[in-house]
């Protein structure tokens, strides 16, 4: 009798769970070595580049190194708030731009 779906028994088919993708890892290292055995030709052909392109190029780079960060957003509901609330909010505030005037 064939294994019927959802009978507790786990995945009917495909790779098990946390096996690579052949295809997916292959093309990775293929790329980074390609990338690894030209590195002198690509520092070459960067110092060519005219200052605005190569700050460009630096540009999409960056994006790979430095995770970019999420915009945070705030929403407060001034009304539901209580004035030794609203009075600690606007010390804050206060604060912040005193230390912002001594750098």
């Amino acid at each position: 009798m064939a294994r019927q779906k959802n009978d507790g028994r786990g995945r009917l088919g495909g790779r098990a769970a946390g096996t690579p993708n052949k295809v997916t890892g292959t093309l990775k290292n293929w790329i980074t070595d390609l990338i690894n055995n030209n590195r002198l030709q690509m520092e070459k052909d960067l110092k060519k580049l005219a200052p605005k392109d190569r700050l460009i190029f630096f540009e999409k780079l960056m994006q790979y190194a430095i995770p970019k960060q999420a915009s945070q957003q705030v929403k407060l509901d001034f009304d539901s708030l209580t004035d030794e609330q609203l009075q600690q909010i606007i010390n804050n505030l206060i604060k912040d731009t005193e230390y912002e005037n001594t750098d």
